[in-house]
């Protein structure tokens, strides 16, 4: 048998372990404790999605404006 719990490190409490006793009455268990990379982490952990994703960040086209724009913009919306 095989239980996956994702949960953030605040969940864990004795009613989790009373419950992975329960289920595992008995038995040897192995506990792992991993976390998962962002999203941004993820993606860039492969250098060739990293390349691809670093040109299309380039590509894309910029804005400038001063402050005052920036306002004037925004009170227009």
């Amino acid at each position: 048998m095989e239980a996956i719990y994702k949960l953030n490190a605040s969940e864990v409490n004795t009613n989790l372990m009373d419950t992975i006793k329960k289920l595992f009455s008995g038995k040897e268990i192995t506990i792992t404790i991993s976390t998962e990379p962002d999203e941004t982490t993820y993606l860039t952990m492969n250098p060739s999605n990293e390349k691809h994703l670093m040109e299309s960040m380039a590509e894309e086209p910029t804005v400038r404006f001063t402050p005052e724009e920036f306002k004037e913009m925004v009170d227009k919306m």
